[in-house]
């Protein structure tokens, strides 16, 4: 289902069979609330990231708490009017921890982060869904929060150029609401996807930096693993050794898949009688069944086109 078709079954009015009209009934107000929450993670402490990403964060944040020097003291805000405002792009494969970041972003700024969905925004009577984006920039503007979008692909998807019914029509106004509270919107803005190349290239225009998340290498395998390694874990062998060699045997998975490794890898642990401890046994068993299921779903996939390898992500509780 393309991110139109999605749009279109989430904010269809319950119009009469057969008749382009919305029932005779009161609209639902705009939602007021949303999840605004203090950050549990900061960019210094919580996130392993390349170095890459980590400047490209870094330029991000200083720009932000910077704006006096850069825009007042310096004069760039008569070349850049809208540069009170930053809109951040995080896209890149699953688990690779785009999320996570996007709510260390907003510790590390000392503020709070207001997560968004599709499933907070959608309605089913025509016109609220634009109503209901309004009302989140409202909402962050109010509490000084990030505000993130997961899932944005769905959100900033190609407008409609051929409209054939009145779902076409509001899908398109919900777009060009976002574009205008994003145009006027003068705090921060993370979107995160799986799917940038679906984006409308209006919104590309307007977003202030582009981050690309990767898979991670064998220095932030290794680093990844040295956080999930807790010092409470009874180990069976050293812990170097441990983590030299599940950093270079875990390679082609995400961060939030060496977590899963690590959570299968604990349960084979304690299931020993006697003086139970993590062994590398262990962690290499968790390590080979979670990427064998994923390669057995890509080659059935390749085959079938079902299921995907996404579904054996979710599957594993990795998607």
């Amino acid at each position: 289902m393309s991110s139109n078709d999605y749009l279109r079954s989430k904010i269809r009015p319950r119009f009469l069979e057969g008749l382009d009209e919305p029932p005779a009934a009161a609209p639902v107000p705009a939602k007021a609330e949303y999840r605004c929450v203090e950050p549990r993670f900061t960019l210094e402490r919580d996130v392993v990231m390349s170095s890459d990403l980590q400047q490209q964060l870094a330029e991000a944040v200083a720009k932000i708490e910077h704006y006096q020097t850069i825009y007042v003291e310096w004069g760039f805000a008569a070349a850049d009017p809208a540069g009170k405002g930053t809109i951040l792009n995080f896209y890149g494969p699953p688990g690779t921890g785009k999320t996570l970041t996007a709510e260390a972003f907003a510790g590390s700024l000392g503020k709070k982060i207001m997560l968004v969905s599709i499933a907070d925004l959608e309605s089913k009577f025509m016109g609220d869904t634009s109503k209901n984006i309004a009302a989140v920039f409202r909402s962050a503007q109010a509490e000084d929060a990030v505000l993130f979008f997961d899932e944005a692909d769905t959100l900033l998807g190609k407008r409609l150029s051929s409209v054939t019914q009145g779902i076409d029509n509001e899908v398109n106004a919900m777009r060009s609401t976002l574009l205008i509270e994003l145009e006027r919107h003068e705090g921060v803005v993370i979107f995160a996807t799986n799917f940038a190349k679906n984006y409308d290239t209006a919104f590309v225009s307007r977003i202030s930096q582009h981050v690309g998340f990767e898979l991670p290498g064998e220095p932030e395998r290794h680093a990844i693993w040295a956080k999930l390694l807790v010092p409470g874990i009874p180990l069976a062998d050293p812990r170097e050794t441990l983590l030299s060699a599940v950093a270079a045997g875990s390679h082609g998975l995400s961060g939030r898949e060496i977590r899963t490794c690590m959570r299968l890898a604990l349960a084979k642990a304690v299931m020993v009688q006697a003086r139970p401890a993590l062994a590398l046994a262990h962690l290499q068993d968790a390590i080979d069944q979670v990427a064998g299921a994923l390669a057995q779903m890509q080659t059935s996939q390749s085959k079938n086109n079902t299921p995907t390898l996404e579904a054996a992500r979710k599957l594993l509780g990795v998607g």
